[in-house]
């Protein structure tokens, strides 16, 4: 259901037989519904019974998520800066969960925009008469010496306690999940590294929780009056160092304990360049949390599970989760599913270069469609080692690289970032865009497009465009152009290839990818 920021109604639902009765179906709105946690705490909230009004700025961001066609989500376009369209969108509204952060779409400003985001929000709640709000924030002592991401946590809860609305806070330290940021940052730093040079925050300790157990305390708070206003640190059941951390990492995943050796000199930003290199993760995100691991993150108190007992996670039963999770592509979010859904890149009045190829395909629309939608991550790209070179390239100059993966090797979904690429146009079986998010002088797209020629052939149309800009953008595409005819040429003739030989094989009862999914029930890690 998707509403574009006016005032609901939560007074009364249409009965089968077309009469009307009271509601006591209470609404919580959710801000962040499209990043890590909030995509899974809307189901989880289904789940116990609650309407869920979501509050995003691209509704389309949601579209394909296996529970935004529930008859109890609401989503809402609104912009979390405006007050008055906040305000509107939180009318009606129990309570509201606070999920927003602002590390990835605002860069070094995150921190700025966070507080500002936050007083605007607890403005707007208060007018709207919302009775709490939830927040899920940082381990850590408080202090001189807090990093800079630790220290906008509790900015931001201070924001959002200014207009008088009870605010539940919760905070946490590592959160292992699958698709997490900092399980993406431990599995690849293990994974890939039997040689391991580290600053000295390897011994610092840490109380890890597992994303299941934070999800089932931000839903239960919500049926638990003696959590409004209050503060509470959550943790799982132990406390390690990063460096017990990863052997466990290590035992897990089969490759053994790592040779970890601590040095003095790696400073925050030399870090998160190494973070970069080596996990899916940008330097520009790696740098806050690379900040905040030299500051020990255990909570001080533990009343919440005598109010909310559930049973903790150990961290190895939290990695053993989510790295089954991840190998069984049931990934429900990740951490990069929270970046910018730009439309097409404003090309108006500028050159654009076009690489246009299409081949004939005998297999059906259906078929071909799926076949483009499993490109990158463990699925790789077709065409051949030039993609591979191009990622390297990519990471070297600081951009996200092949390494950003997907959460799904089957499944797709608007705004989901594909490795280097992120899906801005989906419509089965036709349609599927990619915008590029690689270092370039310019901007770039690469659009599939399926037009069915008969039951078991079709076409299909690979166009990539390109605005360049400035000199260096002009450069770049002549320079790049003689390859085009490999990865190009080479990614459109394995596409026909892969597809004709699958519709030999494939039922054609088989779901397509970008297609509403079969709602599941809310599974954890």
């Amino acid at each position: 259901m998707y509403r574009s920021g006016g005032v609901f109604e939560d007074a009364c639902i249409a009965l089968p037989s077309g009469g009307i009765q009271e509601s006591r179906v209470q609404t919580i709105a959710v801000t962040g519904a499209t990043g890590y946690i909030g995509g899974r705490l809307v189901p989880r909230l289904l789940e116990a019974g609650f309407r869920v009004r979501c509050l995003v700025r691209s509704p389309m961001k949601l579209r394909d998520r296996p529970w935004s066609n529930h008859p109890q989500v609401e989503i809402v376009a609104a912009d979390l800066g405006n007050e008055d369209a906040v305000r509107r969108a939180l009318q009606g509204c129990r309570a509201a969960c606070y999920l927003v952060h602002s590390m990835i779409s605002a860069g070094r400003d995150y921190a700025a925009q966070d507080r500002s985001l936050a007083r605007t929000f607890a403005a707007a709640a208060r007018q709207a008469g919302v009775a709490r709000i939830l927040y899920l924030g940082g381990l850590g002592e408080t202090g001189p010496g807090l990093s800079e991401h630790l220290s906008s946590r509790r900015e931001v809860e201070a924001a959002l306690q200014s207009a008088g609305v009870p605010v539940t806070v919760f905070r946490a330290a590592m959160i292992i999940g699958s698709g997490s940021a900092s399980f993406e940052i431990l599995r690849y730093l293990v994974e890939r590294l039997p040689l391991m040079i580290t600053p000295r925050w390897v011994h610092t300790p840490c109380q890890p929780i597992a994303v299941r157990n934070v999800i089932h305390y931000l839903a239960a708070a919500l049926d638990n009056s003696d959590t409004a206003g209050q503060t509470y640190d959550i943790g799982g059941p132990e406390v390690l160092t990063y460096r017990q951390i990863m052997d466990l990492m290590g035992e897990e995943l089969g490759v053994g304990r790592r040779l970890i050796l601590p040095v003095p000199v790696l400073t925050p930003r030399l870090s998160s360049y190494w973070i970069h290199l080596v996990t899916p993760l940008h330097h520009s995100i790696a740098r806050p949390l690379a900040e905040g691991l030299r500051n020990p993150v255990v909570c001080r108190e533990t009343r919440i599970r005598q109010l909310i007992p559930q049973p903790l996670l150990t961290v190895r039963e939290a990695i053993r989760a989510a790295l089954q999770k991840s190998d069984s592509g049931e990934t429900e979010t990740t951490w990069s599913m929270a970046g910018p859904l730009p439309g097409d890149p404003d090309w108006a009045g500028g050159k654009v270069f076009v690489d246009s190829r299409s081949a004939i395909v005998r297999a059906p629309a259906q078929e071909v469609f799926r076949t483009v939608c499993r490109q990158g991550g463990r699925n790789g790209w077709y065409a051949n080692w030039l993609w591979q070179v191009r990622g390297f390239l990519d990471r070297l100059a600081g951009g996200p690289g092949l390494r950003r993966g997907r959460r799904n090797p089957d499944d797709i979904g608007l705004g989901e970032a594909l490795d280097f690429w992120r899906v801005t146009g989906l419509e089965p079986p036709r349609l599927l865009r990619l915008r590029a998010e690689m270092k370039l002088p310019g901007e770039a797209l690469l659009e599939f497009r399926i037009q069915a020629l008969s039951p078991d052939s079709c076409r299909l149309v690979q166009e990539a465009r390109f605005h360049p800009r400035g000199l260096l953008g002009l450069l770049y595409w002549f320079a790049v152009t003689p390859f085009h005819a490999f990865v190009f040429q080479g990614m459109l003739n394995a596409l026909r290839r892969e597809a004709e030989q699958a519709a030999l094989s494939r039922s054609s009862s088989t779901p397509l990818p970008g297609s509403p999914a079969r709602r599941t029930p809310y599974r954890g890690a």
